[in-house]
């Protein structure tokens, strides 16, 4: 494959360039020789863990966190590729909520949240003979505020997306190319994301959270948060999809779902879906 510059994929043109990354990430994962990949299900670790078992075949682990941050279909969909690619996995059940940073939602939350699993994640690993630890953050991810990467920084946790300076656009056309089913699947952050700083987390919130977002998943919306407010949830959907959301019996749907969930008020976002939005508040405080 490092031989092709330039490949057509139905009907796509998958421009050299980012076949010059590609084969960057392959030659860093080769020089690693043995690895273990924080593997969450997403696109991204997706993407990472399939490059890794191409190149390093046995030689590869993937760890997947159980916690109350992620929902619980992601956990199915990474035990289910690694029996299909036959690939080893372990999984790490973690209660967050022992991380006191977390619980308390300061804006350096994701920070100290990180640093508590990838240790959790590196003893792991060493247990099972692998000594190094990848994550599948990418350059894309430079463009926002991620406290979390300075804990990975701190205890040595490889990126190889990063390393390969390969963009979140480049990874799905990549993915595609490679087969991966989920290469379009929408992006999917922690949880505890969607909770305004300052508010405290709870297992409850979470919970609540995570329903509302099932059921905007089982109408069929592809990317969306569910934003919270204290009682107020503010919905994020692609602007594209607002006609949608409006029709009647979908508004109803969503009405009743989210108020028997606990929420009193629940308001459309007019600026639709944009990763990271709870930041913008740190911009306002700045």
């Amino acid at each position: 494959m490092s031989e092709i510059k330039n490949i057509i994929f139905n009907d796509d043109l998958v421009k050299s360039d980012i076949f010059d990354k590609y084969i960057r990430l392959e030659d860093e994962l080769r020089q690693l020789h043995k690895v273990a990949i924080a593997f969450s299900g997403g696109v991204d670790s997706t993407f990472l863990l399939n490059t890794a078992k191409k190149v390093l075949e046995k030689n590869v682990l993937a760890i997947t966190l159980v916690t109350d941050a992620f929902p619980k279909n992601e956990k199915e969909f990474a035990k289910k590729f690694c029996r299909e690619n036959n690939i080893e996995q372990i999984e790490l059940n973690i209660d967050i909520f022992e991380v006191d940073e977390f619980a308390e939602n300061t804006k350096d939350r994701c920070y100290y949240c990180k640093k508590n699993m990838f240790e959790k994640i590196l003893l792991a690993a060493k247990e099972k003979g692998f000594d190094i630890v990848c994550e599948g953050s990418n350059q894309s991810d430079m463009s926002d505020y991620r406290p979390g990467l300075k804990a990975l920084e701190e205890l040595c946790i490889y990126s190889p997306l990063r390393k390969a300076l390969l963009l979140k656009d480049e990874i799905r056309q990549l993915s595609k190319k490679d087969g991966i089913l989920i290469w379009d699947k929408p992006s999917f952050a922690c949880l505890a994301s969607r909770v305004m700083y300052g508010e405290r987390i709870t297992k409850e919130k979470l919970e609540k959270i995570g329903y509302c977002e099932k059921v905007l998943l089982e109408l069929g919306f592809k990317q969306y948060r569910v934003r919270m407010h204290g009682n107020l949830a503010r919905i994020e959907i692609y602007k594209e999809d607002f006609g949608r959301i409006l029709e009647e019996d979908v508004r109803m749907k969503i009405m009743s779902s989210f108020q028997k969930a606990g929420f009193t008020y629940v308001t459309l976002d007019m600026q639709g879906f944009r990763s990271g939005s709870m930041n913008d508040m740190l911009t306002i405080r700045a």
